[in-house]
């Protein structure tokens, strides 16, 4: 695993220094045999504003049209961590988008539809656009190709509405997976109560989140991103912000307080990449307070959620690290 670690951070590394060099994305959409085989793009700027992350968006080059949902989280009440409404609505408006969630499935103040709701509208979401709390009125199945734990991914019933999704997460640490980006805001975060419950159960239970092994429950994660990624075909971008990079997820009503400083704005077509160009970013900082996320992530054996969704052809953890400015 260290081999593997310190050669990508050495292809990233070299992207930084040469400052340009882009490749073509390798996207979990196209073909997935394909995508774990190439070199992924991933777009960073350094200065995290409104401005930037419209300027990050149209750097992917795949615009969103149709019928857009926006999947962030709105957070637990008591947090404080999630992406702020004034940092994200320029971009929301640009592709004229929905925020979308679905229901959690623990006690606190998310877990049913009116409750949920109060939250968003608490933190500022509704101010600045429509949110649909998408499992409202039930929920779907999405099929999951060539799962060992689960076959089928279940969803709020109104994803399917949409025609493009952006996906908007906060990066930061995660007391079960290690860490919350891009993969865990499609799989657990699109999933209903009942879908969160499957995953967190390793395909197990819709009732209880059961007892898995920690690397089953890591993988089945991975396939319900998949579903979504399939799902989606082309119609779907990923956009991480990594600040406030508390040890603890926006789901989480007393989090801690972030340890290192801000690393930026990153954005790519391919999920996969984009985690790992956090982690790995996360991992490269001069910032001494970076021990303590990188003992969440490694504690939860959090990179075995990259390594097995580039097993099952979800992205590629090679990428080119292109700045921005």
């Amino acid at each position: 695993m260290l081999k593997g670690y310190f050669s990508k951070l050495m292809l990233t590394t070299a992207a930084l220094l040469a400052g340009s060099g882009c490749a073509n994305a390798g996207t979990a959409t196209e073909s997935n045999a394909a995508a774990a085989d190439s070199v992924a793009t991933v777009y960073m700027f350094t200065e995290i504003s409104p401005d930037n992350l419209v300027k990050i968006y149209d750097a992917l080059g795949r615009k969103a049209t149709g019928n857009v949902a926006v999947k962030l989280s709105t957070g637990e009440p008591g947090g404080h961590n999630f992406l702020q409404p004034s940092l994200i609505k320029d971009l929301v408006h640009e592709v004229n988008g929905t925020i979308v969630e679905c229901n959690t499935a623990y006690g606190g103040g998310r877990s049913d539809t009116e409750s949920h709701y109060n939250a968003a509208r608490d933190h500022g979401f509704t101010d600045i656009a429509t949110v649909d709390i998408m499992d409202a009125e039930g929920e779907v199945e999405l099929p999951v190709a060539g799962g060992k734990h689960i076959d089928r991914d279940i969803v709020g019933s109104h994803y399917t509405r949409y025609d493009f999704t952006v996906v908007l997460s906060h990066f930061k640490g995660h007391a079960m997976a290690g860490f919350g980006g891009a993969i865990k805001n499609i799989s657990i975060g699109i999933a209903s109560a009942n879908g969160k419950r499957l995953i967190h159960s390793a395909g197990t239970s819709t009732t209880s989140w059961g007892s898995p092994k920690q690397t089953d429950f890591l993988e089945t994660m991975a396939e319900a991103a998949k579903a979504v990624a399939d799902h989606c075909g082309d119609n779907i971008l990923y956009i991480s912000v990594a600040n406030n990079l508390s040890v603890d997820c926006d789901c989480d009503s007393s989090p801690e307080d972030p340890q290192m400083g801000d690393i930026g704005i990153l954005a790519s077509r391919d999920p996969v990449a984009l985690d790992r160009a956090c982690t790995d970013l996360v991992r490269s900082s001069d910032d001494h307070g970076k021990i303590h996320l990188i003992e969440r992530i490694d504690s939860r054996q959090g990179m075995h959620t990259l390594e097995y969704a580039e097993q099952i052809g979800l992205g590629t953890q090679s990428y080119h690290l292109v700045p921005l400015n």
